[in-house]
């Protein structure tokens, strides 16, 4: 690498299958800002350094078997969000931060309840759901919803990064969650106990 010239992700990748501990230095100049970002979205400073180098060792531990040569920023940031998620859950086990309970809040109107081994088998299934519902969304409104319920960034946040009015996004969010809890109804998520 010559130049300070970045590296494609599968070549990227090949140094962990080879496990080459530059590896782990190529992935952190190319996405460490971005990884950074996922993760102070849910955890103070402090505690975002180290996540991030637990997302290098797990990328360093799940490469090989795993070649996500082809998705591996986006395999990058789910080890990223889901570690930073754990560690937030490990050091505010009695206490909730604001924005966890305001988006939990806003998607606990349109999503099922999942603490039932059945949710748990049906997950995959949700997971597919839920994609296939985002794909039938324009662009801008799949930006505002991942932007809000997958990296955490606030209404504010995302009006200024897109250039929208916080009320054309609090309404296309309004919208879509409305829309997802029809989708999710019609493929039977829903259920009546009574």
């Amino acid at each position: 690498m010559e130049g300070g010239e970045l590296l494609e992700d599968g070549e990227i990748v090949d140094l962990y299958l080879a496990r080459n501990e530059n590896a782990i230095v190529m992935t952190e100049e190319k996405y460490g800002r971005s990884l950074r970002k996922i993760i102070s979205s849910v955890l103070d400073d402090e505690a975002c350094k180290e996540c991030e180098n637990d997302v290098y060792l797990r990328a360093w531990n799940l490469i090989p078997p795993n070649e996500p040569r082809d998705h591996f920023f986006a395999f990058l940031g789910k080890l990223a969000r889901n570690l930073a998620i754990d560690e937030w859950r490990r050091t505010n086990a009695q206490k909730r931060k604001a924005t966890m309970i305001e988006l939990s809040e806003e998607l606990q109107e349109c999503m099922p309840a999942g603490n039932s081994v059945e949710g748990e088998i049906l997950s995959g299934e949700l997971k597919k759901t839920i994609n296939s519902f985002l794909s039938t969304k324009s662009q801008t409104e799949r930006k505002i919803f991942l932007r809000r319920y997958w990296y955490f960034d606030t209404v504010p946040e995302i009006s200024n990064r897109y250039g929208y009015t916080q009320g054309k996004v609090k309404s296309a969010l309004h919208r879509m969650r409305g829309e997802l809890k029809g989708v999710l109804e019609k493929e039977g998520y829903f259920y009546d106990d009574n």
